[in-house]
């Protein structure tokens, strides 16, 4: 599938989309906020992000566990609507687990077989040369430095008939997004808003087998390949 090509200077070009029709959003103390024209996308100008050591000690901050009653009610908000939808024994791949997979074993027990993935505590790419009836990220898509090549692989990574499935909190406006919780954590650089998801599910379809969007509540979104 061709790709969406990302070119070397990522100040100038979307980070998603590569398009070149970008302007400024938001600027804090700390980071400034661009704005692509063309998809919607809202990042960080890659100068600015952190080093992937200095991200991970943030993410060893993190303490959910998967056995926490709270945390897998806050994943039910992606697992519900989408084990809904999947076929008996599926196979599934959990991008992004963290270093306490809970989505993968709440997926595992309802009778799917799981492989995760994370850059940071299970980094073995070989099983993103697989094939899965669904792949999910709970957020994660907001940590994604190159969300068109990490997107874009994922996608021809699903069967045909496959499910995506995104938890990220979405941008809504310029002013909301000026008060906005999710900007103050540092290793999120990637915002995607409503109109994001359907630019991608856009795109996809023009390249090959349909893309369906299904906007789920506030922060999930279940995208379909035909």
């Amino acid at each position: 599938m061709p790709r969406m090509c990302i070119p070397n200077s990522w100040d100038n070009f979307c980070t998603l989309c590569g398009g070149i029709r970008i302007a400024a959003y938001h600027s804090d103390k700390v980071r400034d906020y661009l704005h692509c024209l063309t998809c919607d996308l809202v990042f960080v100008p890659r100068a600015q992000h952190l080093s992937a050591g200095a991200e991970k000690v943030y993410y060893d901050l993190h303490e959910n566990q998967p056995d926490d009653p709270g945390y897998r009610r806050f994943l039910d908000r992606l697992f519900k609507p989408l084990n809904q939808r999947l076929p008996a024994n599926a196979t599934g791949l959990d991008f992004g687990c963290g270093p306490g997979p809970t989505l993968s074993r709440m997926f595992t027990e309802a009778g799917h077989e799981m492989a995760v993935f994370d850059l940071h505590y299970a980094p073995d790419e070989t099983v993103l040369s697989g094939s899965y009836d669904f792949i999910t990220l709970s957020e994660v898509a907001e940590h994604l430095a190159e969300p068109g090549r990490e997107l874009d692989r994922l996608w021809d990574s699903l069967h045909p008939g496959g499910w995506l499935g995104v938890m990220t909190k979405r941008v809504r406006d310029r002013d909301a997004f000026k008060t906005w919780h999710y900007i103050t954590d540092p290793t999120h650089v990637s915002y995607f808003s409503e109109a994001t998801f359907r630019w991608l599910a856009t795109h996809w379809s023009g390249l090959g087998p349909t893309a369906t969007l299904t906007i789920v509540g506030n922060d999930v979104v279940l995208i379909n390949k035909a």
